[in-house]
């Protein structure tokens, strides 16, 4: 049987090991972690498109009650103007709504699938280089001395990704996005917004949101703007009130929660800077070697598809793998496949995460032309995020190969 090394378990490693075990692949997943992966982000929106994916490999049914459904996204401006109100996910033949979820929770859920339906896991092991031998086997190494043999090696270890350095050592570095994170879960805390309503706010310094949960509580998050990428150990050194300090002067005059959320959240307050790739030109080596997810096409959070577009190229990967003659066909397949639309979002996070740290006259335009947009959609009874939600993936679909 082919036996795939899959680094990382995040979302793309366990939902790409579960879809290779559909098409008669083993998959042995490597994860740099003791006992799991980086949980940075707290939450995260798990969109429409997501769980069409983990729905075609049958991986959703757990998923399915996780969180909280996000049924309409609102924007208003820092004096509390209504900007638009609009469905946050594209209206889909299927119903699916987009998910509030902890990303633990996610992450936990995947890899139980995973591990249910028969993949191995390996726990700290921090990959570092990958050779192919005569035979066509790949063999990946660790820093604890260790290696591992299969025949193709999948990296889907993240925007820092150590495949993507292996295949590509001068691929391009990730792309500082000129806003940082900070949020989470204030239990017992109501805000005054409709029941799965995303309420978020174009401050006049920076950008926030709240979110209402069935249980009384709220999930939030703000984007404190800062133009050049914090050197390391500037966000760590932070501490607690450091962090409710400086967000307590961004929002100062503006409308809203915000002061209220700030002081009940519960600590300690942590941020992180946020990052894109904008192209990657070399997802694989044509051999046996190759990346998926955040590892091939990180986009800002303010996209909200960094875990949608990992599920979305483990299934359509593993379909390549089914109906290609071999690994190196299969590869370029994907790519041929995938890149548009990935390169596609990442632009659009891009240009969302930029809104959000907007300069005076930016913030005027924005103000001025967001409504419209609003107004357009629903006149035409359309919605403008229908080609990045509404994304379908039929698994019994034949892939037609692209020669390597």
């Amino acid at each position: 049987m082919t036996e795939a090394l899959i680094i990382g378990a995040g979302v793309a490693g366990p939902v790409l090991a579960i879809a290779l075990q559909r098409v008669g692949i083993a998959a042995h997943i490597y994860e740099r972690s003791p006992s799991g992966t980086d949980l940075r982000g707290a939450w995260l929106n798990f969109q429409a498109n997501g769980m069409d994916a983990l729905r075609a490999v049958d991986a959703a049914g757990p998923l399915e009650n996780l969180g909280y459904r996000n049924d309409t996204i609102s924007f208003i401006t820092g004096s509390g103007k209504t900007l638009g109100r609009i469905p946050m996910a594209a209206p889909r033949p299927d119903g699916q709504l987009s998910v509030m979820m902890r990303r633990a929770d996610l992450y936990r859920e995947l890899n139980t699938v995973a591990n249910a339906r028969g993949a191995r896991y390996s726990y700290g092991k921090e990959f570092t280089s990958a050779t192919t031998s005569s035979d066509g086997r790949v063999q990946a190494r660790f820093t604890d001395g260790s290696s591992a043999t299969g025949d193709l090696l999948i990296g889907c270890d993240g925007i820092h990704s150590a495949v993507r350095r292996a295949i590509d050592p001068h691929a391009h570095t990730p792309r500082y996005v000129p806003v940082l994170n900070v949020g989470g879960y204030i239990p017992d805390f109501v805000v005054d917004v409709p029941p799965q309503e995303f309420r978020m706010q174009f401050g006049t310094r920076c950008f926030f949101a709240w979110f209402p949960t069935p249980d009384g509580g709220t999930v939030w998050f703000a984007n404190p703007p800062m133009t050049r990428e914090p050197e390391r150990g500037v966000l760590s050194d932070m501490t607690d009130a450091d962090w409710r300090n400086w967000l307590h002067r961004l929002m100062s005059g503006d409308v809203g929660p915000a002061h209220d959320i700030i002081d009940a959240a519960p600590g300690p307050m942590i941020g992180w800077a946020t990052y894109d790739l904008p192209v990657v030109k070399h997802w694989h080596n044509h051999r046996n070697q190759i990346i998926i997810g955040d590892a091939a096409h990180a986009t800002a959070p303010s996209a909200g598809q960094g875990a949608s577009m990992s599920v979305e190229d483990a299934v359509v990967l593993a379909q390549c793998l089914r109906d290609c003659p071999d690994i190196p066909t299969a590869f370029t397949t994907f790519e041929s496949l995938r890149r548009r639309r990935v390169e596609k979002i990442v632009r659009h996070g891009h240009r969302s995460a930029n809104t959000k740290a907007a300069g005076p006259v930016g913030r005027i335009l924005r103000d001025l032309i967001l409504p419209v947009v609003f107004r357009q959609a629903a006149k035409d009874d359309g919605h403008p995020m229908m080609w990045l939600q509404g994304h379908h993936i039929d698994f019994d679909r034949t892939v037609q190969p692209v020669p390597a």
